[in-house]
């Protein structure tokens, strides 16, 4: 009997064959939908007096062969969301740890001030904390959005943290503690350690909310991917380029994330094969000389109860 019989029994003919009906049916739905989409962008329409071309006419996408354009969205807008979102990182990821040990600490005037204070910036919008930044502290435009991103990145970062700290079995702090280990000791050289390691992906995870969280930052004017190609080069190339710089702009933005999620999945295997050998290391071929040796141990030991009266 198989793993998946054991969980769940074996569909029939029937539910197989109602499950081919609705995954052809849910196929030809999908398709149809996309295909109005297209036909619905594609359709000529009446503005003014005049009749504009489809979003898909090859006029509305002339400009991407300009490299002049190109050169103002990578040197300008992608160099801005990235360098916003990598400082942003760094600091998030310094402020959660920071957090998590206060947030894990054992003195109740430590601990409980920064669970109100880690509350506080998570129930806050990043765009409300841009924007108090920016006109509160007087920060300029790159430094609120960097530290509007850190700070409330780093709440969730800090209470993924503390969440690992919780769930280490107790007996990783009892042995550091066992062999002379201080408690700070015990948290910084053994428990926390751990702790980053297994909530490492939600960590990046959340890196990679942040990635997406820069394109707040066109309302306080930061000049990054979203305001350069539908603000600047929008009121530059005139209303009908808008869907051609916003379809720019998805692709950029759909190829950073999935290349920071590319990379999140692949230092977690990195680090689980780092760390537990054992699960990447092949089996070791059976002994063919052990083999033969229980077979007959087997063998004589059936022997011996045929003979029993």
């Amino acid at each position: 009997m198989s793993n998946a019989s054991v969980l769940f029994d074996a569909p029939g003919p029937r539910a197989r064959r109602l499950s081919r009906i609705l995954s052809v049916v849910t196929a030809v739905l999908v398709v149809a939908g996309l295909g109005w989409v297209i036909v619905t962008l594609n359709t000529p329409r009446e503005s003014g007096g005049i009749t504009l071309p489809g979003m898909f006419d090859p006029s509305r996408w002339d400009i991407v062969l300009d490299p002049e354009m190109w050169g103002f969205i990578i040197g300008v807008g992608v160099w801005g969301t990235l360098r916003a979102a990598a400082v942003a990182a760094v600091l998030a990821i310094a402020i959660g740890i920071v957090l998590s040990l206060l947030r894990s600490s054992e003195i109740a005037w430590i601990r409980v001030p920064t669970a109100v204070l880690i509350e506080f910036f998570r129930g806050m919008p990043v765009l409300l904390m841009m924007l108090f930044i920016l006109l509160v502290a007087g920060t300029g435009q790159y430094w609120a959005v960097v530290s509007a991103l850190a700070i409330y990145n780093g709440a969730l970062i800090g209470e993924a943290l503390r969440a690992g700290l919780v769930a280490l079995p107790r007996g990783q702090r009892e042995a550091a503690l066992s062999v002379g280990m201080r408690p700070l000791q015990s948290k910084m050289l053994v428990e926390f350690p751990q702790a980053f390691r297994q909530m490492l992906p939600i960590i990046v995870a959340q890196l990679v909310v942040l990635l997406k969280d820069t394109s707040l930052a066109y309302i306080v004017g930061y000049p990054e991917l979203l305001r350069v190609t539908l603000n600047n080069l929008g009121s530059y190339y005139g209303n009908r380029y808008l869907f051609t710089l916003w379809c720019i702009a998805f692709v950029l933005y759909l190829a950073m994330n999935l290349s920071l999620s590319w990379f999140a999945r692949w230092l977690a295997k990195r680090t689980d094969r780092r760390f537990h050998p054992a699960k990447a290391a092949p089996e070791p071929d059976e002994d063919p000389n052990q083999a033969l040796l229980v077979a007959d141990a087997t063998a004589a030991a059936r022997e011996a109860e045929g003979r029993r009266p």
